[in-house]
């Protein structure tokens, strides 16, 4: 590699030497159930949250993420946060805020450290990964005692020993980078997603890379399979829908002018190009009050940036869609159809989506003359052809074309890129549930990887069969290098999943490095929508950077 075409000197954390930090407050927190005492807040300054035990959620911005011991989290000044820990057993947490400030503008009073003008972005953003929680844990006690101190020695202690930790951490991320090249490009992502609404240039962003025009554009291309300035344009459009959501009240050429369009012709123009359809028809769309009757109906609903109006209260999407989207104005619907029927009385929709099998004739009667009513003719309707089939009927088929044409795009890439034999090897995938080991090898997980990403199946998959299942003995002799595993949460999931742990088939890493399993909760990746289906897409690419 060239200096033209090469990564300029420095790499991800080439401003360190003009940074330094100051550690506000830390906290170990072993309540955060039940009452969140992160509760949703703007952040003053930079946040660090280092999981000790247990596991729970954050939402940064809206975005949701996981919570896990393994893994730290590092939240930016400005963002909109909150978080939990969820579950049984031990849960702890310590939360860390600080400031980063630029050497070139050291504050020369204490009370100046509340100046914005001085700060700067922390190296890392969101998820890292740590080598040991119980090094971070160590680092966080020592801290905590120190700063806990009125002795002026003991609290300079506290911040040294807090620069301890930051090199801890920095240096883990640097070592779990698989490739400069994935790391620079991400970065890059990351500031696109960051400044959308700013004037952006190829330029720009490759000067952001620190590589060449030429050698950027090939690179971002190659790995994200459309151009930087094509992304620029779908995280645009992408924003200017969710200021088009029923509950906003925006002015077409307000929104336009939000993320970054001057010229409302021209945004017109690019948002009927990524979406399918004109903004104004869009906007008239998303008023109508559309009922999913059945859960699975929701994912091809999101997809068509539809937030049902009612659904079922029982189905598991509640709490993670209301947390990702902030669903909370979605009705929940009573368990039994007569109660529904008077919930939807009252609600007028303008359309009820359902199941045709699910419903009896004189039910699928009574919605009818509530509002138009499609409904699934079959179960097993692969979720292409429910996400056009619903939208047909909902007058969104262009929407759902643009969306099927973009899957398509994404998964050509994805495939792309995991187009080797470390990666490419025999796949697993299955289901622990009560004391029934079942083999998932269509719809859902089993059609993105063996389907779109055509990984090969472990010998023992037979994919004709349309229930599979296998004994322990079975899987211990596997001829498998990965194996997928959703383990529900009942107790004989769990014991016989401790017992899986300790295979010793299971327990060696597979021939590049990689942890050979890789667990899953069961939703929303039991799921089958098109929403779902573009989840586990992105998965996909993460589970071969987790190594050992």
């Amino acid at each position: 590699m060239n200096d033209q075409d090469g990564v300029l000197p420095g790499g991800t954390f080439g401003q360190l030497n003009q940074m330094w930090f100051r550690l506000r407050s830390i906290e170990q927190n072993n309540s955060l159930t039940g009452e969140c005492s992160l509760r949703l807040q703007f952040l003053e300054s930079h946040l660090l949250l280092i999981p000790v035990s247990g596991r729970g959620w954050i939402t940064v911005d809206g975005k949701y993420g996981e919570l896990r011991a393994g893994a730290a989290f590092v939240c930016l000044p400005g963002q909109l946060i909150e978080a939990s820990l969820e579950g049984s057993g031990e849960q702890s947490v310590y939360i860390l805020r600080f400031d980063v400030f630029a050497q070139r503008h050291l504050p020369e009073q204490p009370d100046q450290l509340s100046s914005t003008q001085s700060r700067l972005p922390f190296p890392l953003e969101g998820e890292a990964a740590v080598a040991s929680t119980v090094t971070y844990s160590k680092h966080c006690e020592a801290i905590t005692a120190s700063m806990g101190s009125t002795d002026p020695l003991q609290q300079l202690l506290a911040q040294s020993r807090f620069y301890e930790l930051l090199y801890s951490l920095l240096s883990d991320t640097r070592q779990s980078e698989p490739d400069d090249t994935d790391t620079i490009m991400e970065r890059v992502k990351l500031y696109i997603e960051q400044h959308y609404r700013e004037e952006l240039s190829i330029t720009l962003l490759a000067g952001e890379a620190g590589i060449s025009v030429r050698h950027f554009i090939r690179l971002f291309k190659q790995k994200y399979g459309l151009s930087a300035i094509e992304y620029l344009t779908e995280c645009r459009i992408r924003q200017a829908r969710n200021l088009m959501l029923p509950h906003t009240n925006y002015e077409l050429k307000d929104i336009a002018a939000y993320v970054g369009y001057k010229d409302l012709a021209y945004f017109r123009r690019k948002f009927k190009q990524v979406t399918g359809v004109a903004p104004a028809a869009f906007m008239r769309n998303t008023k109508l009050k559309i009922v999913a009757y059945h859960g699975s109906l929701i994912g091809t609903l999101l997809t068509l940036n539809v937030i049902p109006c009612a659904a079922p209260a029982d189905h598991p999407w509640t709490e993670y869609y209301r947390r990702k989207y902030g669903t909370g104005t979605v009705l929940p619907l009573l368990q039994e159809d007569n109660d529904r029927l008077q919930q939807l009385v009252s609600l007028r929709p303008d359309y009820i989506l359902g199941l045709e099998q699910a419903l009896s004739p004189a039910m699928q009667q009574q919605l009818q003359e509530l509002a138009p009513a499609p409904l699934l003719p079959r179960l097993q309707m692969d979720w292409r052809a429910q996400l056009e089939f619903i939208g047909h009927s909902l007058g969104k088929s262009q929407e759902a074309a643009a969306w099927l044409a973009a899957y398509e795009r994404k998964a050509e890439t994805v495939r792309a890129s995991l187009d080797h034999p470390l990666a490419k090897g025999r796949l697993l995938i299955a289901r622990l549930s009560a004391q029934t080991l079942t083999v998932l090898s269509n719809r859902s997980l089993g059609e993105v990887f063996y389907d779109d990403l055509q990984f090969i199946p472990a010998p023992l998959v037979n994919r004709k069969l349309s229930r599979q299942t296998l004994t322990l003995a079975e899987l211990k002799s596997a001829d498998t290098d990965k194996l997928l595993l959703i383990v529900d949460e009942d107790t004989e999931s769990q014991a016989i999943w401790s017992e899986i742990q300790h295979l010793e088939s299971l327990k060696r890493p597979d021939p590049a490095g990689y942890s050979r399993v890789e667990l899953l909760p069961p939703y929303p990746w039991t799921e089958y929508t098109s929403f779902t289906q573009e989840m586990i897409l992105d998965l996909a690419p993460l589970l071969w950077r987790n190594r050992t």
